[in-house]
């Protein structure tokens, strides 16, 4: 059985899509039936309506990509008003991938979030491509407390923090985030990286530095995932170069209650549908009854 039970919430399957890799699912149900996943985490969305960083938006690495697209989005409120009429109609958990400049931003964001039916906010404190909140918040374990601790104070909804790989201790701030109180946790959001163009001799991102993702930060993510997960009482979500079926074990055996897909979506648009498939054929092989009986397997 590949259903789990997160935060009160069933999903189908363990796989989600990641935040903006997937924008509001529109973009995708041409290749393959959404109602597939286990969940889609919305484009990241911030209070106002954001058109995004100027300049180059994508970099191709050796084993990922970066990006530095700046959340660019309809703000809450024209989610709200056009995009989660067709989210809500989805045979799918959607969670709304919240992010902000400042704490009243991040508060006004999910005030609004709360009056819907949405099941789940997705508290992104972890943004590395914009230049002000988003990854400042979630560098230090005392501003991360003090805005999830005001997102918390207006919902009731489960709340899942999603964390920074540039945090300066990443249990820490897990560890914060959950007495703040978080309900859940997502890890990891991209790494600060820098790219360079040797012809022009200047930074390929107008903002320097940008997110790197992909099979390159597996590994780290991966170990990350492990570390937090024995040292919290709350469910996981595994993020971070998940390109096959494989890849998505690997996160559950390290605690993992969830994973997201981020990056494998723009190489193969059915990823997520290879993977779900993956993940049953896996259990069918292997005897399994549930996921439960081999999540967090390496820590036990």
């Amino acid at each position: 059985m590949t259903r789990v039970d997160f935060c009160g919430v069933e999903f189908k399957n363990p796989v989600v899509a990641a935040s903006g890799t997937f924008g509001f699912g529109r973009e995708f149900q041409d290749y393959f039936d959404i109602s597939r996943l286990g969940g889609i985490s919305s484009k990241g969305l911030t209070l106002n309506r954001k058109e995004g960083n100027k300049g180059r938006r994508i970099h191709e690495t050796a084993a990922g990509m970066m990006n530095s697209i700046g959340l660019q989005n309809p703000g809450v409120e024209g989610f709200i008003k056009d995009e989660w009429p067709f989210m809500k109609d989805l045979d799918t958990v959607t969670m709304a991938n919240l992010g902000g400049g400042t704490v009243e931003e991040y508060v006004e964001g999910a005030r609004l979030l709360e009056k819907t039916d949405l099941p789940i906010i997705e508290l992104n404190i972890s943004c590395p491509n914009v230049k002000e909140g988003g990854m400042a918040f979630g560098i230090q374990c005392t501003p991360a407390s003090i805005v999830v601790e005001a997102v918390r104070a207006v919902t009731n909804k489960p709340l899942v923090v999603k964390l920074s790989p540039n945090a300066e201790n990443i249990v820490e701030m897990a560890l914060a985030c959950v007495e703040a109180g978080a309900d859940a946790l997502s890890l990891v959001n991209t790494f600060n990286a820098l790219a360079i163009d040797i012809r022009t001799r200047r930074p390929v991102f107008n903002n320097i530095t940008a997110g790197l993702s992909g099979p390159a930060i597996k590994p780290i993510a991966l170990r990350m995932v492990y570390e937090v997960s024995q040292a919290v009482d709350v469910p996981i979500i595994g993020i971070g170069g998940i390109m096959s079926w494989e890849d998505a074990i690997e996160y559950i055996m390290a605690g993992a209650s969830l994973v997201q897909v981020g990056s494998a979506n723009f190489r193969k648009p059915d990823i997520c549908l290879d993977i779900i498939m993956g993940i049953e054929k896996y259990m069918d092989s292997e005897g399994l009854e549930d996921l439960e009986e081999i999540r967090g397997i390496i820590g036990r």
